[in-house]
């Protein structure tokens, strides 16, 4: 929508809230005559403008640019078409939030991978397209490997929103890419390697420009998506970007010989199941097929037990079973207040708190009991 258009959006919202025009900019905050010079299209609406129309409508800022509402896509891939939409509603919120924080100058980094060269099988371009965002994350001075919270890298390196949410069953994630938003949403989860793996998977959908705007997940394991050279390729990816080749052959024995102390370590400090371990071992000739049998049947439990790692993994189960909405959003939207460009609903709606008591706290001075001699 061309931003000439603004001010009818805005007299819009100003007819259905039920308000007088100077009512409204009274609600809002708002400057009486800088209102109707901007509803004149005298003088433009400010982004801070924006931001309080939107709140005392009870819209978003991009609403009144002009709501880019995005379908379902084809390609989703979800038995339950209910739950697909339960699941575009969590994307939704947050995407909206993402494009209100462009429009305010707060966009996300632009993703800097190169495609690599096309060709190959479906499994070569997923581990090539691994190679690159691996090389990606080791450049910013870590590794894939060694982060729990995927998450949180994934914001840094690649600029994309992660969020976890109560979805319904039948959807496991979903990524989100257009213009203004590139987004990845999965399920909360008590398995937490399984959500971990779900991250990477949708990454490599979004590096992969599959199924643009938006693809839809449910079971990354079930046979309908083992088909589909897309789940292909994302797997593919996956499985070489949390477990790099180099990586593994450095730190697998020297002599081969495994035994289940030595594996469950390796699985606990990667953080990925026992049986994801396992097969990319096997795949690289690192173990026997008698030992991938062994060891795919170990379970987390048993794994975190063997490496003394039961308190990581109690963690670990918590923090994947809570919803989180993406920390590059909230420090944004944060920002965006701070800055003044902004009103604080957007930064209450991300930590589920309503505005009033979060501005008091924000207000509130901390004084320390004095210590007594």
């Amino acid at each position: 929508m061309s931003i000439d258009q603004v001010p009818e959006r805005v007299r819009r919202v100003i007819m259905e809230s039920g308000l007088s025009q100077t009512e409204f900019a009274v609600k809002a905050g708002l400057d009486g005559p800088k209102m109707s010079k901007s509803l004149a299209g005298v003088r433009r609406f400010t982004s801070l403008d924006l931001a309080r129309i939107a709140e005392v409508a009870g819209v978003t800022v991009d609403f009144l640019l002009g709501n880019r509402t995005a379908p379902v896509a084809s390609a989703a891939r979800v038995t339950n078409a209910s739950s697909a939409n339960a699941a575009l509603e969590q994307a939704q919120h947050f995407a909206r939030l993402r494009e209100d924080l462009t429009f305010l100058g707060y966009s996300q980094k632009p993703l800097a991978l190169r495609d690599p060269a096309v060709g190959g099988t479906w499994i070569e371009q997923g581990a090539r397209l691994a190679a690159v965002a691996v090389r990606a994350v080791r450049e910013c001075g870590t590794e894939p490997v060694h982060t729990r919270d995927l998450a949180g890298l994934v914001e840094t390196v690649f600029g994309v929103d992660v969020a976890s949410a109560d979805l319904h069953d039948g959807v496991e994630g979903l990524a989100w890419a257009d213009d203004a938003v590139r987004l990845i949403v999965v399920a909360t989860s008590q398995v937490p390697a399984r959500q971990r793996f779900t991250i990477a998977h949708e990454l490599g959908h979004l590096l992969a420009a599959d199924d643009q705007r938006i693809h839809v997940d449910s079971d990354i394991d079930s046979a309908e998506h083992r088909r589909s050279p897309s789940e292909i390729r994302a797997n593919a990816f996956a499985a070489s970007f949390l477990l790099p080749e180099d990586y593994l052959r450095r730190h697998a024995p020297a002599s081969g010989d495994w035994d289940q102390d030595t594996f469950a370590e390796l699985a606990c400090r990667l953080w990925v199941s026992p049986s994801t371990l396992a097969w990319r071992l096997f795949n690289l000739d690192l173990i026997t097929r008698a030992q991938r049998e062994t060891f795919r049947r170990m379970g987390a439990a048993d794994a975190a037990a063997r490496a003394g790692q039961v308190g990581a993994l109690a963690e670990w189960i918590g923090a994947a079973s809570r919803p989180a909405a993406p920390q590059a959003l909230v420090r944004d939207t944060y920002r965006a207040y701070t800055d003044g460009k902004s009103t604080l609903r957007p930064f209450a709606d991300l930590l589920g708190v309503d505005t009033a008591t979060l501005r008091e706290s924000l207000d509130q001075v901390w004084e320390e009991t004095p210590l007594t001699p």
